[in-house]
């Protein structure tokens, strides 16, 4: 994947394995990096929705290295 930097239009993508299996969403975006909320709730699910970004102790990097591939709904990881 070509390097890029994660936007404020990433908040709410699924996160997803290699095999893809949901492991997490994005909760928050700062200075081009994701935080990813592992297995969202639905309060989660609606605050990414609603624009309200989180990330606290609760929420991990995830780095474009690791990414294989962004659609419009997801972000693949790639295997490793």
């Amino acid at each position: 994947m070509q390097e890029q930097s994660f936007t404020d239009s990433d908040v709410g993508k699924r996160v997803v394995d290699a095999h893809g299996n949901e492991v997490g969403m994005v909760a928050a975006v700062r200075d081009g990096m994701a935080y990813g909320n592992p297995e969202p709730g639905v309060f989660d699910k609606l605050q990414a929705k609603l624009g309200w970004e989180d990330k606290d102790e609760e929420t991990y990097p995830v780095q474009t290295t690791n990414a294989d591939r962004i659609t419009d709904d997801e972000i693949h990881l790639r295997k490793f």
